[in-house]
């Protein structure tokens, strides 16, 4: 088995994963990205740069292309996956009742049910570099307190909240970490896929004109790290998803509040 520690990203063609995959790179890492995105996977890759870095074609919903994706990529980094971070994910918004079948169904296979099978790809591998091995998924502070206009995707991500709670414990006794991310609004192309049909700002400029925090994507990265290497089951990123986990614990009412509130200033 190789020495060279390895970690397999999902969504690495953009945003989050693209930002992780140069920031555990450059800390000699073995790098795997899994995306539909191939154009941007190659941008990751160029800028990476440096020979350990791997892409594959990954469809999250299909769990035979997920075996298919880490097991040629543990042959890629001669025999370990030492991180699995199930990162992957898509924004639904407006009103539940305005939703569609396709774009709900589409938010629950990528979102909840891609991190279920890549949980299950990855057990062998993370197995076999135990004690040491870690699993991440993206939550979201969507999985703190649901978000008005964001019901459905606030729904998968307290389902990944949940997956990783119980994980945590499943996996225990194989050694495996497991631990999840719990960002504030962060500035992705997920975000600017957002919109209102009361608005023709992107969801970014609706954010800040409602005076939300929106973090650039480079602070993700250093807590992804801390994830692996820590001991908490949950990790916030960024000042209001932290006070809103702590709000969330010993003032809940205040939370209904201020989240009644925000969905007013965005249109609800």
């Amino acid at each position: 088995m190789s020495e060279r520690k390895a970690i397999f990203i999902t969504g690495g063609g953009s945003g989050i994963g693209r930002a992780t995959a140069l920031y555990f790179a450059k800390r000699g890492w073995f790098v795997g990205i899994g995306d539909i995105d191939a154009l941007g996977m190659e941008v990751t890759l160029d800028q990476i740069g440096n020979g350990f870095s791997y892409m594959v074609d990954l469809d999250v919903r299909d769990r035979a292309a997920w075996d298919r994706a880490l097991d040629t990529f543990s042959t890629a980094t001669g025999g370990r996956i030492d991180v699995m971070f199930n990162n992957a994910g898509i924004g639904i918004d407006g009103p539940i009742v305005d939703n569609t079948v396709e774009e709900i169904e589409r938010c629950l296979d990528i979102n909840l049910k891609g991190v279920i099978f890549g949980a299950q790809a990855a057990f062998p591998h993370l197995r076999k570099t135990a004690p040491g091995s870690a699993l991440i998924n993206t939550a979201s502070a969507a999985a703190i307190w649901g978000v008005p206009n964001l019901s459905v995707y606030s729904a998968t991500k307290f389902g990944v909240r949940s997956i990783t709670e119980a994980l945590d414990i499943e996996w225990a006794e194989s050694g495996i970490r497991v631990a999840s991310l719990m960002p504030g609004f962060i500035d992705t192309p997920i975000l600017d896929s957002v919109t209102s049909d009361q608005s023709n700002m992107s969801g970014k400029q609706q954010l800040l004109e409602a005076g939300m925090e929106v973090n650039p994507v480079e602070v993700v990265p250093e807590v992804v790290w801390n994830a692996v290497h820590g001991n908490d089951v949950h990790y916030t990123v960024g000042k209001m998803a932290k006070r809103v986990r702590r709000a969330a614990r010993w003032f809940p009412n205040r939370v209904r509040k201020e989240m009644k509130a925000a969905g007013a200033s965005m249109g609800n």
